[in-house]
């Protein structure tokens, strides 16, 4: 399995918490814990925005990926907002998980709890070739459910 080395910097709200680490040696996703200073009540249908106290220096070529937790989503409908949320390689500000309850019940975000996953993935930048036309295919401009699944968008 690849690995990258990834600086790491710990802010003073987490100090006393975890490290971002791996559940399983299977496990893609590293677990984010909340560095909220008291605990937080998410209402239903609204989002924050919740600290880690974390700095990370991601290598150029790389980028990290802001994840939901597959548990919290099944079991208190809460996920990351703009899912999956994009690190870049350049940015150096505290790595902050955008949640979302999209339950019917208020939602209680603690100190240390795990809220979402870290994914490092390499990133593949487009080089734009401007043609006149594309290349056709069986499928060609069919769009959303044009493969059989049947939907009313409108």
């Amino acid at each position: 399995m690849k690995q990258i080395k990834v600086e790491l910097q710990i802010l003073s709200n987490a100090i006393d918490l975890p490290l971002p680490n791996y559940q399983t040696d299977g496990a893609s996703g590293l677990d984010l814990i909340a560095a909220v200073e008291t605990e937080l009540i998410l209402e239903e249908g609204k989002l924050a925005l919740i600290p880690t106290g974390l700095k990370m220096a991601i290598p150029f070529g790389y980028e990290a990926q802001v994840r939901p937790r597959s548990g919290l989503a099944l079991k208190h409908s809460i996920g990351v907002l703009n899912s999956p949320g994009t690190i870049d390689a350049d940015y150096r500000g505290e790595i902050k998980v955008l949640l979302f309850n999209f339950g019917d019940k208020p939602f209680i975000i603690k100190r240390g709890m795990r809220i979402a996953q870290l994914v490092f993935a390499e990133v593949i930048k487009a080089n734009w070739q401007i043609v006149n036309n594309l290349i056709e295919t069986s499928r060609s401009e069919g769009g959303f459910g044009s493969t059989g699944i049947e939907m009313d968008l409108f």
